[in-house]
């Protein structure tokens, strides 16, 4: 039996109608744009919040490269980020600037300094020990017996540890790394570009608070 044609063509815009809607809807693609991190990790972030890391290293070229973005997506990121750095610890001199990262954190000059430890990094050349962590914080105003003593802290320690057991968790094997609500990864590479990069974490911002509210 010959089915009528008016019906079936309806049928057929109407699924156009729908494939084209969920492309609008679903502009990032899952195993490309970015990865589903298995099993998700817990977040620190409150209820209703969204948890964005940033997986860095101070010691990493394209950290530097795109810390102009990040602190530009910081001034606008929506109200429900909750923001955060993790320092990678995979290579010695990555994991002695994560303690310099901490020491200054505990010293609540992190957030004054971050942006300026790349260049100083930069310039200071090769990291091999402590002394040259202290020594970039010393020129950037930080007193170093301060410094000295917060980086070998039992707390500059426990954060450490805590890194370097996440990094993996989150499959994190380079740097910079974006990490989503403890389900998402996204990288340079995968993003194509660092304008791209914050598009695709604007949008899995935007899904999770959806799905959250």
């Amino acid at each position: 039996m010959r089915l009528p044609l008016r019906p079936l063509l309806l049928a057929a815009i109407a699924l156009g109608h729908a494939v084209a809607g969920a492309a609008v809807a679903q502009p990032f693609a899952e195993g490309r744009d970015y990865f589903r991190i298995e099993p998700a990790q817990p977040t620190a972030a409150g209820p209703g919040r969204v948890e964005v890391l940033e997986a860095f290293s101070y010691g990493c070229g394209s950290c530097a490269a795109v810390q102009p973005f990040v602190s530009a997506w910081r001034r606008r990121m929506p109200p429900a980020v909750a923001f955060d750095y993790l320092p990678a610890t995979f290579r010695p001199d990555f994991e002695l600037l994560a303690r310099g990262y901490y020491a200054a954190l505990a010293l609540g000059v992190a957030e004054g300094t971050h942006a300026r430890v790349f260049e100083a990094v930069r310039e200071k050349g090769r990291i091999t020990s402590l002394d040259d962590v202290a020594s970039v914080y010393e020129g950037l105003g930080v007193a170093r017996a301060d410094f000295v003593a917060a980086a070998g802290s039992f707390a500059v320690n426990a954060r450490l540890r805590r890194a370097a057991q996440v990094l993996p968790r989150y499959g994190v094997d380079g740097t910079p790394t974006f990490i989503v609500a403890g389900k998402y990864r996204i990288t340079g590479a995968s993003a194509g570009s660092y304008e791209r990069l914050f598009q695709i974490i604007d949008f899995l911002v935007a899904r999770e608070a959806g799905a959250a509210g």
